[in-house]
């Protein structure tokens, strides 16, 4: 398991990584998220809804209520700033790789 405390500044990114394609639900993402790291994080729910809102404020996603699946779920689609925010955010990430990368033998 990857610790939380490594990984926390990056969780906007994988969630927004998987809003690129199309709107998603909480759950939907959690689940998305576990399965693509192979089990290897799990997102805490709270960390979750607070990366959720946290994004929402800042402009980069925003939410709406669909029923359509018969259950009413809260749905987070991906804005511009969104795009952009997550693009900035992998270009941030090849830096800190280049910096951590030294120090790893």
């Amino acid at each position: 398991m990857i610790s939380s405390d490594m990984i926390r500044g990056y969780v906007d990114t994988m969630i927004l990584y998987f809003l690129m394609d199309r709107p998603s639900y909480a759950y939907e993402l959690s689940r998305q998220i576990r399965q693509r790291t192979q089990e290897k994080y799990i997102l805490k729910e709270t960390t979750l809804y607070s990366a959720l809102s946290r994004l929402e404020q800042a402009g980069y996603v925003a939410s709406f209520s669909d029923e359509s699946s018969g259950k009413r779920r809260t749905y987070y689609r991906l804005l511009e700033a969104g795009r952009d925010y997550y693009e900035e955010k992998c270009r941030e990430w090849e830096l800190i790789k280049q910096v951590i990368e030294r120090f790893i033998r």
